[in-house]
C-alpha cells in the first residue's frame, strides 16, 4: 500500500489522507477493503488470519508513518497496553503517572497486589522526582497531556532520564495523536494509541495501536508474539472503520482544537467554574465546577447537546464527571468534568453548557 513516489515529504494533514491506499494500478480501487478471512493458502507471507490481515497492514502503514516507526493493531487500546506491559519482566518496576487514564491505573495495581511488577506512581509535571524514582526501573510509562488532570510531561528530558536509568519509554499518545507530537522522535521506544479516540473519530469502533521505534525490532517482534498468542487481534471491519477515520482526522482536530481553546477561555471567566484545566493545545479541557460531586453531576446530566458519556474523541462532544467510574484514581478530583470537545458549532456548545452550569 502506497502514496506513491512524491519529490518533497508530505505534511501530515496529506498523509492521513493519503497512507494506506493501494497501488495505483489501472482499474485498481482508490480504497483498501476490509478482508474478511480466517484461513489463507498455504505458502503465502501468512499462515493463519491471526498473524495479520491486508486491512490491518494498510492501517498499520498509514499510522506507523505519521508516528514514525512501525505499528501494529489490537483489539483495543488495553490490548495494546497490555503488549507493552509484557515487556516488564516478572517482578520488573514500571514508573506510571499517579493520575492516569483508569484502565492502566487498575491494571497495574492489580499486577502489583499479584506480585507480578513493581508499581512507583509519579507526578509527570515533576521532573526531579521522576529521576529519583527511575533508578531499578524497567519501564517508563507517560501520558502527555494526562488523562484527566492534562498535566503536560517534559517528554525529550523524561526519555532522556529513562534511557540513563537503564529503563524502556513508553508514551501514550492518544490525547495529543501523531497530528500534535510524536513521541518517538523525542526517544520513546514505544507510542500507544486508543484508536477508538481520536483516529477514529466516530464513537463506532474498539482497537489499539502500538508504534515502535524503527531500529527496535525484536521490540516490534515481542509486542507482534504478545498479539497473536494472547488472540488480541483487530478485527479486519475494525482496521478499516478506523482507516476510513484516520482520513479526516486533520480537519477534525484542527476544528476541535480550536473549540476547545475558545470554550477554555470562556469557561475561565464563569461564575460557576472553580478551576480550568487545559494544556494550550488538543480538544480536551477539564473543568472543576462548584457544589461538589453532586454539582457536577448535575451539569452533566443537564447538557442537551453535549453527550453525557464515557468516551472521547468523537466529532461529538462528550462531557463527564471521570470519579463516577470504578478505578478512577482519588487524585481526581470529585467536582472534575472532563470535556471531549467535539466539531459542533461553538456558539452551540457554549450556550449548552452555560445553562447547565447556571441549572
Amino acid at each position: 500500500m502506497t502514496a506513491g513516489h512524491h519529490d518533497h515529504p508530505l505534511s501530515p494533514a496529506t498523509q492521513v489522507v493519503a497512507l494506506g491506499r493501494p497501488g495505483r494500478d489501472p482499474g485498481a480501487p482508490l480504497n483498501v477493503s476490509p478482508t474478511f478471512t480466517s484461513t489463507y493458502i498455504a505458502d503465502g507471507p501468512v499462515n493463519y488470519a491471526r498473524g495479520g490481515n491486508p486491512t490491518w497492514t494498510a492501517l498499520e502503514e498509514a499510522v506507523g508513518a505519521l508516528e514514525g516507526g512501525d505499528a501494529l493493531a489490537f483489539a483495543s487500546g488495553m490490548a495494546a497496553v497490555s503488549a507493552v506491559l509484557s515487556l516488564v519482566p516478572a517482578g520488573g518496576t514500571v514508573l506510571a503517572p499517579f493520575a492516569a487514564y483508569n484502565g492502566v491505573v487498575v491494571a497495574l495495581t492489580e499486577a502489583a497486589e499479584a506480585g507480578r511488577l513493581t508499581v512507583r506512581w509519579i507526578d509527570v509535571t515533576d521532573d526531579e522526582g521522576v529521576r529519583a524514582a527511575l533508578p531499578g526501573a524497567d519501564l517508563l510509562w507517560l501520558e502527555s497531556p494526562t488523562n484527566p488532570l492534562l498535566d503536560v510531561a517534559d517528554l525529550d528530558g523524561l526519555v532522556r532520564a529513562a534511557h540513563e536509568a537503564g529503563a524502556l519509554a513508553a508514551v501514550d499518545n492518544t490525547f495529543a495523536t501523531p497530528l500534535l507530537q510524536q513521541p518517538l522522535r523525542s526517544g520513546a521506544e514505544v507510542v500507544v494509541h486508543s484508536a477508538t479516540k481520536y483516529l477514529s473519530g466516530h464513537s463506532d469502533v474498539i482497537l489499539g495501536l502500538t508504534v515502535t521505534r524503527p531500529d527496535l525490532t525484536q521490540v516490534q517482534a515481542r509486542l507482534a508474539r504478545h498479539r497473536q498468542l494472547g488472540g488480541g487481534i483487530a478485527g479486519p471491519m475494525e482496521a478499516w472503520l478506523v482507516l476510513r477515520g484516520l482520513r479526516t482526522l486533520s480537519v477534525r482536530l484542527e476544528r476541535a482544537c480550536a473549540n476547545a481553546a475558545e470554550l477554555a477561555s470562556r469557561l475561565g471567566g464563569h461564575e460557576r467554574v472553580t478551576r480550568v484545566r487545559y494544556p494550550g493545545f488538543g480538544a480536551i479541557v477539564s473543568i472543576e465546577v462548584s457544589g461538589g460531586a453532586k454539582g457536577a453531576e448535575q451539569v452533566a446530566t443537564s447538557t442537551r447537546l453535549w453527550s453525557h458519556s464515557t468516551s472521547l474523541g468523537g466529532v461529538e462532544s462528550q462531557l463527564e464527571r471521570r470519579r463516577r467510574q470504578p478505578g478512577e484514581p482519588e487524585s481526581t478530583p470529585v467536582d472534575l468534568l472532563r470535556l471531549s470537545v467535539g466539531v459542533e458549532d461553538v456558539e452551540d456548545l457554549w450556550r449548552d453548557l452555560d445553562r447547565a452550569l447556571r441549572s
